[in-house]
Protein backbone atom coordinates (compact mmCIF):
# COMPACT_ATOMS: atom_id res chain seq x y z
CA UNK A 1 0.00 0.00 0.00
CA UNK A 2 1.23 3.45 -0.85
CA UNK A 3 -0.15 6.94 -0.96
CA UNK A 4 -2.03 7.41 -4.25
CA UNK A 5 -3.23 10.64 -5.76
CA UNK A 6 -6.78 11.02 -7.06
CA UNK A 7 -7.71 12.58 -10.39
CA UNK A 8 -7.61 16.00 -8.69
CA UNK A 9 -4.14 15.43 -7.21
CA UNK A 10 -5.31 14.92 -3.61
CA UNK A 11 -4.09 11.90 -1.65
CA UNK A 12 -6.68 9.16 -1.10
CA UNK A 13 -6.37 8.03 2.53
CA UNK A 14 -8.73 5.03 2.24
CA UNK A 15 -10.42 3.60 -0.82
CA UNK A 16 -12.11 0.36 -1.71
CA UNK A 17 -14.49 -1.39 -4.03
CA UNK A 18 -17.16 -3.90 -3.07
CA UNK A 19 -18.74 -6.40 -5.41
CA UNK A 20 -21.01 -9.38 -4.82
CA UNK A 21 -17.83 -11.51 -4.90
CA UNK A 22 -15.87 -9.58 -2.25
CA UNK A 23 -14.15 -6.38 -1.20
CA UNK A 24 -10.75 -4.87 -1.99
CA UNK A 25 -9.40 -2.07 0.22
CA UNK A 26 -6.36 0.14 0.07
CA UNK A 27 -5.29 2.71 2.63
CA UNK A 28 -2.49 5.20 3.10
CA UNK A 29 0.25 3.99 5.46
CA UNK A 30 1.12 7.65 6.04
CA UNK A 31 -2.38 8.46 7.33
CA UNK A 32 -3.00 5.06 8.96
CA UNK A 33 0.42 3.82 10.17
CA UNK A 34 -1.17 1.04 12.28
CA UNK A 35 -3.53 -0.13 9.53
CA UNK A 36 -1.52 -3.24 8.74
CA UNK A 37 -2.08 -4.46 12.31
CA UNK A 38 -5.88 -4.38 12.04
CA UNK A 39 -7.79 -7.64 11.67
CA UNK A 40 -9.15 -7.90 8.09
CA UNK A 41 -12.14 -9.92 9.31
CA UNK A 42 -13.06 -7.19 11.78
CA UNK A 43 -12.83 -4.60 8.99
CA UNK A 44 -15.05 -6.77 6.80
CA UNK A 45 -17.57 -7.14 9.63
CA UNK A 46 -17.65 -3.38 10.20
CA UNK A 47 -18.21 -2.75 6.47
CA UNK A 48 -21.37 -4.84 6.73
CA UNK A 49 -22.93 -2.75 9.50
CA UNK A 50 -25.26 0.19 9.08
CA UNK A 51 -23.06 2.32 11.34
CA UNK A 52 -19.79 1.75 9.43
CA UNK A 53 -19.63 5.51 8.87
CA UNK A 54 -18.85 5.77 12.62
CA UNK A 55 -17.10 2.49 13.44
CA UNK A 56 -14.59 2.32 10.57
CA UNK A 57 -13.01 5.74 11.13
CA UNK A 58 -12.72 4.90 14.85
CA UNK A 59 -11.22 1.49 14.06
CA UNK A 60 -8.54 3.18 11.94
CA UNK A 61 -7.85 5.70 14.72
CA UNK A 62 -9.42 8.71 12.98
CA UNK A 63 -12.97 9.12 14.34
CA UNK A 64 -13.10 12.62 12.81
CA UNK A 65 -12.84 11.29 9.23
CA UNK A 66 -15.81 10.86 6.92
CA UNK A 67 -16.61 7.37 5.66
CA UNK A 68 -18.89 7.02 2.66
CA UNK A 69 -20.23 4.44 0.26
CA UNK A 70 -21.53 5.03 -3.24
CA UNK A 71 -22.88 2.94 -6.10
CA UNK A 72 -20.18 2.14 -8.67
CA UNK A 73 -21.39 1.49 -12.22
CA UNK A 74 -19.61 0.84 -15.47
CA UNK A 75 -21.03 0.85 -18.98
CA UNK A 76 -23.30 -2.07 -19.79
CA UNK A 77 -24.41 -1.09 -23.27
CA UNK A 78 -24.58 1.94 -25.50
CA UNK A 79 -27.96 3.61 -25.44
CA UNK A 80 -29.12 5.34 -28.60
CA UNK A 81 -29.96 8.82 -27.33
CA UNK A 82 -29.57 12.10 -29.22
CA UNK A 83 -26.29 14.01 -28.92
CA UNK A 84 -27.50 17.14 -27.13
CA UNK A 85 -24.23 18.60 -25.88
CA UNK A 86 -21.08 20.24 -27.11
CA UNK A 87 -17.60 19.88 -25.66
CA UNK A 88 -16.15 23.06 -24.23
CA UNK A 89 -13.22 24.23 -22.15
CA UNK A 90 -13.57 23.93 -18.37
CA UNK A 91 -12.76 27.63 -18.02
CA UNK A 92 -15.73 28.76 -20.17
CA UNK A 93 -17.26 31.64 -18.16
CA UNK A 94 -20.81 30.34 -18.78
CA UNK A 95 -20.17 27.13 -16.82
CA UNK A 96 -21.27 26.68 -13.22
CA UNK A 97 -18.40 26.42 -10.72
CA UNK A 98 -18.88 22.69 -10.12
CA UNK A 99 -17.79 21.89 -13.71
CA UNK A 100 -14.51 23.83 -13.60
CA UNK A 101 -12.19 21.27 -11.90
CA UNK A 102 -12.73 18.39 -14.36
CA UNK A 103 -9.58 17.16 -16.09
CA UNK A 104 -11.11 14.92 -18.77
CA UNK A 105 -13.45 17.25 -20.60
CA UNK A 106 -16.74 19.08 -20.16
CA UNK A 107 -19.87 18.40 -22.23
CA UNK A 108 -22.66 20.96 -21.99
CA UNK A 109 -26.19 21.39 -23.22
CA UNK A 110 -26.91 25.11 -23.55
CA UNK A 111 -30.39 26.58 -23.22
CA UNK A 112 -31.86 28.54 -26.14
CA UNK A 113 -30.67 31.79 -24.56
CA UNK A 114 -27.09 30.45 -24.31
CA UNK A 115 -27.18 29.80 -20.57
CA UNK A 116 -26.27 26.51 -18.90
CA UNK A 117 -29.01 23.84 -18.97
CA UNK A 118 -27.10 20.63 -18.13
CA UNK A 119 -23.55 19.36 -18.18
CA UNK A 120 -21.19 16.46 -17.74
CA UNK A 121 -17.67 16.60 -16.37
CA UNK A 122 -15.20 13.77 -16.88
CA UNK A 123 -12.84 12.82 -14.06
CA UNK A 124 -10.00 11.08 -15.83
CA UNK A 125 -8.57 8.83 -13.11
CA UNK A 126 -5.91 7.41 -15.42
CA UNK A 127 -5.44 6.64 -19.12
CA UNK A 128 -8.20 4.01 -18.96
CA UNK A 129 -10.82 5.12 -16.45
CA UNK A 130 -13.06 8.17 -16.79
CA UNK A 131 -15.80 8.86 -14.27
CA UNK A 132 -18.84 10.73 -15.53
CA UNK A 133 -20.48 13.36 -13.30
CA UNK A 134 -23.66 15.10 -14.40
CA UNK A 135 -25.75 18.00 -13.21
CA UNK A 136 -28.86 19.71 -14.57
CA UNK A 137 -30.11 23.20 -13.80
CA UNK A 138 -33.44 22.84 -11.90
CA UNK A 139 -35.38 24.60 -14.68
CA UNK A 140 -34.34 21.90 -17.18
CA UNK A 141 -34.80 18.73 -15.11
CA UNK A 142 -37.13 16.02 -16.37
CA UNK A 143 -36.34 16.67 -20.04
CA UNK A 144 -33.91 13.77 -20.54
CA UNK A 145 -30.85 15.98 -20.86
CA UNK A 146 -28.81 14.25 -18.14
CA UNK A 147 -29.13 10.74 -19.56
CA UNK A 148 -28.49 12.00 -23.12
CA UNK A 149 -25.29 13.77 -21.97
CA UNK A 150 -24.14 10.74 -19.98
CA UNK A 151 -24.73 8.44 -22.97
CA UNK A 152 -22.96 10.87 -25.33
CA UNK A 153 -19.93 11.21 -23.06
CA UNK A 154 -19.77 7.44 -22.42
CA UNK A 155 -19.57 6.80 -26.15
CA UNK A 156 -16.75 9.35 -26.53
CA UNK A 157 -14.77 7.85 -23.62
CA UNK A 158 -15.18 4.36 -25.10
CA UNK A 159 -14.22 5.47 -28.62
CA UNK A 160 -11.05 7.01 -27.18
CA UNK A 161 -10.07 3.68 -25.59
CA UNK A 162 -11.27 4.36 -22.05
CA UNK A 163 -13.72 2.78 -19.65
CA UNK A 164 -16.67 5.03 -18.74
CA UNK A 165 -17.72 4.83 -15.08
CA UNK A 166 -20.60 6.40 -13.17
CA UNK A 167 -20.77 6.83 -9.39
CA UNK A 168 -23.59 8.13 -7.23
CA UNK A 169 -24.73 8.13 -3.63
CA UNK A 170 -26.60 5.08 -2.42
CA UNK A 171 -29.74 7.14 -1.74
CA UNK A 172 -29.63 9.31 -4.88
CA UNK A 173 -32.63 7.90 -6.78
CA UNK A 174 -32.52 10.58 -9.50
CA UNK A 175 -28.89 9.81 -10.34
CA UNK A 176 -29.66 6.07 -10.32
CA UNK A 177 -32.44 6.61 -12.90
CA UNK A 178 -30.10 8.65 -15.11
CA UNK A 179 -27.47 5.90 -14.93
CA UNK A 180 -29.93 3.14 -15.84
CA UNK A 181 -31.37 5.09 -18.79
CA UNK A 182 -27.86 5.90 -20.06
CA UNK A 183 -26.69 2.27 -20.11
CA UNK A 184 -25.05 1.90 -16.68
CA UNK A 185 -26.75 -0.98 -14.82
CA UNK A 186 -26.43 -1.54 -11.08
CA UNK A 187 -24.38 -4.73 -10.71
CA UNK A 188 -24.21 -4.57 -6.93
CA UNK A 189 -20.81 -2.84 -6.85
CA UNK A 190 -20.00 -0.02 -4.42
CA UNK A 191 -17.08 2.30 -3.94
CA UNK A 192 -16.06 3.03 -0.38
CA UNK A 193 -13.96 5.94 0.76
CA UNK A 194 -12.72 7.58 3.91
CA UNK A 195 -11.03 10.90 4.19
Amino acid sequence: MRDEARWDGKIVPFLGIESPAGTVLTFSPTVFPNGEQLDPLQIEDELGTSDAYVTLPALFGHPDMHFGRGVFRYLGEFVDLPAVGEWCEADDPRLPDWLRPFNGGVLVCWAEDGSYAAGVGLKQHNELGSEISVGTHPAYRGKGLAQALVAQSARMVWENGGIPMYLHGTHNAASARVAEKAGFPDRGWNIIEMG
